[in-house]
C-alpha cells in the first residue's frame, strides 16, 4: 500500500496529505512555500494548516512578522491513534449496547467494490469467539483484495489471537506452500472432498456470515443472524469432517484431476 493511501486511512487524504508531506519535506518554510510544493492554493493552504495544527502534526512560528510552518515529529500520528483508540474503548460498550438492543431482525449489508470487500474482511477481525471458519477461494483472494492486503490481514488476525479453520479446494492450490496449516499462524487447513474450485470466499464467526465475491462480481455481503450463522456453521463442520487435512498427502497438496 502506498504512503498516500496509508495517510488517507489516517485522515490525511487529498490536499491535506499533500500539504502535510510538503511541510515534512521542507522542515521549516512559509505557508506559501509549503502550498506551492503541495500544489494547492494559498487560501486552501491556510484552512488545511489550521486543521493540522489542531491535530498536533504541524506548528506555526513567527519570525520577522512572518509565519513559518514547522512539522512536528511524525510520532504524533501514533500518539493521536492511541488516544483515539482509548476514546473508542470508552464509548464502545454504550454504543454496542444500543446496537445490540436494536437488532430485532437479521441484518443484511451489501458492500460494493474492493473497499467494501476490505470492510467486510476487517469486520472478521472483531470476532469475539476468536475462531473463524472459512471456505476460501485462494485464486480470488490473491486477485482481490490481493496478496499484500491478505498478508497484512493474516498478521492482524494472528495478533488478535483469532484461530482460523479453513476449507480450500485442491484445484486452487496455485502456489505450493502458501498459507499452510500452521501452529504459529493459528491456521488449520483441510481440502474439500470435491475437486470443484470455490468462486467465492465465506467466513463464519459469532452471529455473522461474510461472503466475498469473485473479482468479476466485485462485492461483499455481511449477514448478521444467529440462526443463519448456526446453520452455516453446521454445514461447514460437515465439510470440515469430510475434508483432507493439509499435509497428510504427498507434498501437502491433494492430487488434482
Amino acid at each position: 500500500m502506498t504512503l498516500m493511501k496509508l495517510l488517507a486511512q489516517l485522515g490525511l487524504s487529498g490536499k491535506k496529505g499533500d500539504f502535510y508531506l510538503a511541510a515534512l519535506a521542507l522542515g521549516e518554510a512559509s505557508v506559501t512555500e509549503v502550498a506551492q510544493r503541495a500544489g494547492i492554493g494559498r487560501t486552501t493552504a491556510y484552512d488545511i494548516l489550521g486543521s493540522l495544527v489542531a491535530e498536533g502534526l504541524l506548528n506555526q512560528i513567527e519570525k520577522s512578522n512572518k509565519t513559518y510552518v514547522v512539522a512536528e515529529d511524525p510520532i504524533v500520528l501514533l500518539r493521536n491513534a492511541e488516544q483515539q483508540k482509548r476514546l473508542i474503548e470508552q464509548v464502545l460498550p454504550e454504543v454496542q449496547a444500543i446496537f445490540s438492543h436494536s437488532i430485532a431482525k437479521p441484518r443484511i449489508r451489501y458492500y460494493s467494490g474492493i473497499d467494501g470487500i476490505i470492510t467486510v474482511l476487517n469486520d472478521s477481525l472483531g470476532c469475539h469467539s476468536k475462531e473463524l471458519c472459512g471456505i476460501l477461494s485462494m485464486a480470488e483472494l490473491l486477485s482481490v483484495p490481493g496478496r499484500e492486503f491478505m498478508q497484512e490481514h493474516i498478521r492482524r488476525r494472528i495478533d488478535a489471537g483469532i484461530r482460523l479453520r479453513v476449507v480450500r479446494s485442491a484445484t486452487e492450490e496455485i502456489e505450493r506452500g502458501i498459507w499452510p496449516s500452521s501452529h504459529d499462524e493459528l491456521r488449520d487447513v483441510r481440502f474439500s472432498p470435491s475437486p470443484v474450485p470455490f468462486t467465492m470466499t465465506s467466513y463464519i464467526y459469532d452471529d455473522k456470515v461474510a461472503y466475498i465475491s469473485s473479482r468479476r462480481e466485485n462485492f461483499a455481503l455481511l449477514i448478521q443472524s444467529t440462526e443463519f450463522a448456526c446453520l452455516q456453521k453446521t454445514l461447514f463442520d460437515v465439510m470440515w469432517a469430510a475434508g483432507t487435512p493439509h499435509g497428510s498427502l504427498d507434498g501437502g497438496v491433494p492430487p488434482q484431476d
